[in-house]
């Protein structure tokens, strides 16, 4: 294959491939008879796919600074906690809109909640990469050891300025309850974390396959010392790309802490294993196959817990096993030269 040919397929995005598409679409198919009744199966689905948009934009943090940096970051979690956290500070200013029946209204609210939340994180995240990650660039161990040291930090550090009790984070009043659609009941938040996520993964798709700064950030990934000599920071770029990370997961906290509504600093470090998992199956690196993985992971879990709660447990590793079975590599594995 031409050098130039095995560049294009190396890049995020390229790939037509609809397999692991019709798998994920098959199995919600199959879900339908399996558990008996139409109104359950769409209820359970849609449930799912908000859990499994929620999962996404978690995981999307971690898949891209490992995919594009290389960092193995494993504190990724604690940036959900702070994300959800900081979010618990905007209730008390926010009160007027969180109780309002007006849609428009809980809508204002919850962005207002995730711009907040996503600048705290996004400036914690700058200075997380020049303490703890810049000194272990190129050592996946050190990058282990440090990270999960510095999430332990950072968790303690969140207890002592909002402390170990349950934290609230009430839903917008306007986004309480369900839609009825016959015999089907869809809650509403659950819509709107569907249209979040989505809403992000086009956007990273676009950021990354159609803009400027996308083709100079997967340039920096295939050849950083052409880039380089080209004049361009390299570095900086990559900065820039942790701290997004770290903002898609304030975001994910804030709409994970807005779904619980109630939480401790473990809200992060309980769907690490999750998000672990989505990344490893989707492909390392790749955002659509954390997309897809977020999907089957979300689906297996309440299709499980639904028709064998005594699986439920265990439902995700079994997925990651059954993948990797499949393909190795995961579902989208990002190919480098």
């Amino acid at each position: 294959m031409p050098a130039a040919a095995a560049a294009l397929e190396a890049l995020p995005g390229r790939r037509r491939d609809l397999v692991p598409v019709l798998v994920i679409l098959a199995f919600i198919a199959v879900a339908l008879p399996v558990t008996g009744s139409l109104p359950t199966w769409v209820t359970l689905t849609v449930a799912a796919l908000a859990m499994g948009m929620m999962l996404f934009i978690m995981a999307s943090g971690l898949t891209l600074v490992f995919g594009l940096m290389d960092v193995m970051n494993l504190g990724h979690a604690a940036f959900v906690a702070v994300g959800a956290y900081t979010a618990t500070l905007m209730v008390g200013p926010l009160q007027g809109l969180l109780q309002s029946a007006s849609v428009w209204a809980g809508m204002a609210a919850v962005l207002a909640v995730i711009a907040v939340a996503m600048a705290v994180t996004a400036l914690l995240g700058w200075v997380y990469e020049r303490l703890f990650v810049k000194p272990v660039y190129g050592d996946h161990l050190k990058q282990i050891l440090i990270t999960i040291g510095a999430m332990i930090v950072m968790e303690q550090l969140v207890l002592v300025v909002f402390g170990a009790n349950q934290m609230l984070l009430p839903l917008p009043e306007a986004l309480r309850g369900s839609i009825l659609l016959g015999d089907v009941a869809i809650e509403r938040y659950r819509l709107l974390a569907v249209a979040v996520g989505l809403a992000v993964f086009i956007g990273l798709t676009l950021v990354l396959g159609r803009t400027r700064i996308g083709l100079l950030i997967r340039a920096g990934v295939e050849n950083r010392a052409m880039v380089e000599a080209l004049g361009y920071r390299v570095r900086t770029v990559f900065v820039g790309v942790f701290v997004a990370g770290s903002a898609l997961a304030g975001l994910g906290g804030v709409m994970w802490g807005f779904y619980r509504e109630q939480f401790t600093v473990a809200i992060g470090a309980e769907v690490l294993v999750q998000m672990l998992i989505i990344v490893i199956i989707g492909g390392l690196g790749s955002v659509a196959g954390c997309f897809a993985g977020a999907m089957l992971v979300a689906l297996t879990t309440n299709y499980v817990s639904f028709l064998m709660p005594d699986l439920a447990l265990v439902s995700n590793i079994l997925v990651m096993m059954a993948v990797l079975l499949w393909r190795p590599q995961g579902l989208y594995p990002v190919h480098k030269p």
